[in-house]
């Protein structure tokens, strides 16, 4: 700024919390972006997970942003899945955006100032934390009240889109999960962002009904190549996947999902294991597990069973029922066996060894019907 040079591209900050854009304000530093003209946006999720409602580029057009942000999947940040998306360091982004050119690097070339002076960037250097450490924004706390709490009801409308109370998920059954459709049998990678997409979906969070129609619409069928296309195997037809697992539901009819390696990495949303339980599922048959993602599943009640042999995931077909075995017996560290038998022939089946990672306390979470579900009931036994 000093040199005079001015942004070549627009600026979006964005603050993690409101007592990060305090403290940036309290320092100074707000006014430093303010003179480079920069947007302020709020203290929200915004851009880094879909909710930018972006009005310079239409919706199909090529174009490139650099951002800090930790997520690039397509359309990620703008919804605009012909938007490339760099990331890099904030310092980085800081420099790039005095040169229209994507492949200006400010470690080693150098730009023009408005005097025709030759103006290279030196690495930055500064405190790392706030001297006087982070503003208190308390203030943004409303404290429940500390009396009367029972007498306190939440009311929700019946015809509200957005807002549902939760109805518990029903208790395990006591028996094995048999002749279970595969819903789809999944290719490559599949993040929580392909098992329930953000963006404007993220307006129907606080109502699982509504917000389970994303359900596994960014999953790519193995089968098939495609995605959002499965096989109704009550209709017969192909149809989208929260449709299908809907049917299914309908019907009484459980449903697996089979998963490739690091099912359910990305972001840890909680709605990623929701959904498929709302919707039917009773178990993921994959070759890996996200970390995050296999906790919640386990959470909500399902089962997050692991190929004992990868091989086997070649093996199964999306066309195949599944029957998972001799839960009653279901221990930690004890290998769970699925039966897989083919639709067009039910005398030709074969069996396939499966792993889990549940302690005997996700245990009690699968027979109770979620974690919740296991927490009132221990609180009813204490009472």
């Amino acid at each position: 700024m000093e040199a005079g040079l001015e942004p070549a591209m627009p600026l979006l900050v964005s603050p993690g919390s409101e007592q990060t854009r305090k403290t940036l304000e309290e320092n100074g530093i707000l006014k430093v972006f303010e003179k480079l003209g920069s947007k302020l946006l709020t203290n929200a999720c915004g851009p880094c997970c879909g909710s930018w409602d972006r009005q310079d580029m239409e919706k199909g057009t090529k174009n490139s942003i650099i951002t800090s942000y930790n997520r690039n999947f397509t359309g990620r940040l703008d919804g605009n899945p012909a938007t490339h998306i760099f990331l890099a360091s904030p310092e980085i982004v800081m420099a790039k955006i005095f040169s229209k050119d994507l492949a200006f690097d400010p470690t080693s070339d150098f730009l023009t100032t408005p005097k025709g002076i030759e103006f290279r960037f030196r690495p930055p250097r500064g405190e790392a934390l706030p001297a006087k450490g982070f503003v208190n924004t308390d203030y943004v706390y409303s404290q429940p009240p500390t009396t009367g709490r029972e007498a306190i009801r939440v009311q929700i409308s019946d015809t509200s889109e957005r807002l549902q109370l939760l109805t518990p998920f029903n208790r395990w059954h006591g028996g094995d999960f048999e002749d279970c459709n595969v819903l789809i049998k999944v290719q490559g990678k599949c993040t929580t962002d392909h098992i329930t997409p953000a963006g404007p979906w993220f307006a129907y969070r606080g109502h699982l009904e509504n917000i389970s129609n994303n359900t596994l619409i960014g999953a790519v069928n193995a089968e098939n190549g495609k995605i959002n296309t499965v096989y109704n195997w009550i209709t017969g037809d192909e149809g989208d996947v929260p449709g299908t697992a809907r049917a299914y539901k309908a019907a009484s009819q459980p449903w697996v999902v089979i998963g490739d390696h690091n099912y359910g990495e990305g972001s840890s949303r909680e709605h990623a294991a929701l959904q498929p339980r709302y919707l039917g599922a009773v178990a993921i048959l994959a070759k890996s597990f996200a970390r995050i993602h296999e906790t919640n599943l386990k959470k909500q009640g399902l089962l997050a069973l692991k190929f004992v042999d990868e091989g086997d995931y070649y093996r199964v077909k999306s066309s195949d029922r599944i029957s998972i075995v001799g839960l009653k017996g279901l221990k930690p560290g004890k290998e769970v066996e699925v039966k897989v038998t083919s639709r067009e022939n039910n005398t030709k089946s074969w069996s396939l060894q499966a792993s889990h990672t549940m302690t005997s306390e996700q245990i009690e979470y699968f027979k109770a019907g979620s974690a919740l579900n296991s927490m009132v009931e221990r609180r009813r036994i204490k009472e």
